[in-house]
C-alpha cells in the first residue's frame, strides 16, 4: 500500500463526494414514485447498519486494507482469491460509473462526440490524478467540496425563486403501501449508494487519527444521505412522480426548467459542473481501490505501475458492458444488486466479521471510539 496519510476532514469530504456522485445523476429510487425519498432514507439507515460490519473489521485490523485482512482472516490463498474478485468488482463498478457520466455528456452537450472519446478524456485525467498519489486526491477533494456546495445552494435558490416547487406532487404518501418502498430499499438504495461504502475498507488505513473513523464515516454518510433525499424531493416536486420515474437524468430536467424574469435560464452548466466533479471522485476512488488491491494481492511494490493498465481495462469495460444506455441501466437495476452488490457489500463482509470475531475474541479491541 502507498504510504499516504489523510486527515479526518479530508476523508469526510471524499465520503460525501463519493456518495453523492452518480446517485444524484440518475433517478434513484424512482420505482417508488413519490415515495422515493422514503426509500432513500431507509437506504441510509440500512447503510449505517452495514457500516458497523466494515467498522468491526476495521477495529480488528486498523492498519490493513480489505485485501490484506482477507488473507489474515481466511488464509493466504483463499484471501488472495476473494481479494481478486473484489478488485474485479471495483473495476467493474468504476466502469459502470464512467459509462453513466459518458452517456450523460454524449447525450446532452457533446451530441456529436463519440462516447469512447469522452470516456477516454475522463479516464486519462483520473489516471494522472491517481499517479500523483492518494493524498493529492484528498486535497483536491477539499478544494472542490466548497464549489459543489456553493453550486448546490445556488441551484436550490434558483429553483425556489422560479416557483417550480410543488409539494403536492409528493402526495399521497405511501399511496401503494410500504411494499414498493421496501422493495426499492432492498433492491436498490441499501446498495446504491450507501452499500458502495465497502470501497472505503481499502482507504480507512490512510486515516491519520484512527479514533475518528466512526464519527467521520457516519457523518459523511448521513450528510450525503440528507443531500440525496433533498435532491429527490426537489425532483419529484418539480417534475411530478411520473416524469421523475421516466426521466433518464431527472436533475438535468429540473435545472433546465429554471427561468427567472426571462433572463436567468439555460443553467444546465451548473448541473454539468457538479456532475463532472462528482463523477471524477467516484470513479477515482473505485479505480484507486482496484489499483491498490491488485498491488497488494500480487505483491507489486510500486502500485503506480498498475495504474495505466487498470485504467485501460476500466475504459474498455465502460464501452463494452452494454450495447446501449437502456441495457446499461437495466443491468444496473436488475442484475448488479443481486449478483454483485449484496454478496460483495453485505454477505462476504458479514462472514468475514464473524470469522474475525472468533479469531480475535481474546484480543483487546482497538482503536476505541
Amino acid at each position: 500500500m502507498e504510504k499516504a496519510k489523510i486527515s479526518a476532514s479530508q476523508l469526510f469530504v471524499l465520503i460525501v463526494l463519493f456518495e453523492m456522485g452518480s446517485a444524484i445523476l440518475v433517478g434513484i429510487a424512482s420505482n417508488a414514485k413519490q415515495d422515493a425519498w422514503i426509500a432513500v432514507l431507509l437506504g441510509m439507515v440500512g447503510g449505517i447498519g452495514i457500516f458497523y460490519i466494515y467498522y468491526g473489521l476495521f477495529v480488528y485490523y486498523p492498519e490493513l486494507p480489505l485485501t490484506s485482512y482477507l488473507q489474515e482472516i481466511t488464509g493466504k490463498w483463499i484471501g488472495k482469491f476473494i481479494g481478486l474478485f473484489y478488485v474485479a468488482y471495483f473495476i467493474y463498478i468504476a466502469a459502470r460509473v464512467l459509462r453513466d457520466f459518458g452517456e450523460l455528456l454524449s447525450s446532452t452537450i457533446y451530441n456529436s462526440t463519440p462516447l469512447f472519446v469522452i470516456n477516454t478524456l475522463m479516464i486519462i485525467t483520473i489516471i494522472y490524478a491517481i499517479h500523483k498519489g492518494f493524498e493529492v486526491l484528498a486535497r483536491v477533494g477539499e478544494l472542490y467540496f466548497g464549489i459543489v456546495y456553493m453550486t448546490a445552494i445556488l441551484g436550490m435558490l434558483l429553483i425556489t425563486f422560479s416557483g417550480l416547487i410543488h409539494l403536492d406532487n409528493l402526495k399521497p404518501v405511501l399511496e401503494n403501501g410500504l411494499k414498493p418502498v421496501l422493495h426499492t430499499f432492498l433492491a436498490q438504495t441499501i446498495n446504491f449508494p450507501f452499500g458502495e461504502m465497502v470501497v472505503f475498507t481499502m482507504l480507512l488505513p490512510f486515516l491519520n487519527d484512527k479514533t475518528k473513523a466512526k464519527k467521520v464515516y457516519l457523518g459523511g454518510m448521513i450528510l450525503a444521505g440528507i443531500n440525496i433525499t433533498i435532491t429527490v424531493v426537489i425532483n419529484i416536486s418539480v417534475l411530478g412522480a411520473d416524469l421523475f420515474q421516466l426521466s433518464t437524468f431527472p436533475l438535468l430536467n429540473t435545472i433546465g426548467r429554471i427561468q427567472i424574469a426571462d433572463f436567468i435560464e439555460r443553467l444546465d452548466v451548473l448541473f454539468m459542473l457538479y456532475l463532472i466533479i462528482g463523477g471524477f471522485f467516484k470513479i477515482s476512488i473505485y479505480y484507486y481501490a482496484a489499483v491498490a488491491g491488485a498491488a497488494d494481492i500480487f505483491g507489486v511494490t510500486n502500485q503506480r505501475k498498475l495504474g495505466f493498465p487498470i485504467g485501460i481495462i476500466v475504459l474498455f469495460a465502460s464501452i463494452t458492458i452494454a450495447t446501449n444506455y437502456a441495457e446499461h441501466i437495466k443491468e444496473g437495476l436488475v442484475v448488479v444488486p443481486i449478483y454483485l452488490h449484496w454478496p460483495f457489500q453485505i454477505i462476504i463482509p458479514l462472514m468475514l466479521l464473524i470469522i474475525a470475531f472468533f479469531r480475535n475474541r481474546k484480543k483487546a479491541k482497538s482503536p476505541s471510539s
